[in-house]
């Protein structure tokens, strides 16, 4: 599982090339579900989530604002309480 700093490291054609990879890996694991092979259901939520983070990523660089990467939980909250003040005002 890829960590969404690591993927931040990637260049463009890496991190197209690791998505490629990712959903490679997320058919051939629906593929063993439907045929009864798959042994670890969760890996499928797991490549899910490494597929849209890299789509995230590229959305992110081609409209060029790359995003602050919070270190904790607590920046989202912090956002959201930011935005909920700004919105009564």
């Amino acid at each position: 599982m890829s960590l969404p700093s690591e993927l931040r490291q990637l260049n463009d054609d890496e991190l197209s090339q690791r998505l490629g990879e990712a959903k490679e890996e997320l058919f051939n694991l629906r593929f063993q579900l439907a045929m009864g092979k798959q042994d670890n259901s969760a890996r499928m939520g797991q490549v899910r989530r490494e597929v849209a983070r890299a789509l995230t990523l590229q959305a992110e660089r081609k409209a060029g604002a790359p995003r602050a990467v919070a270190a904790s939980g607590a920046g989202k909250k912090a956002d959201k309480r930011a935005d909920k003040r700004k919105v009564a005002r």
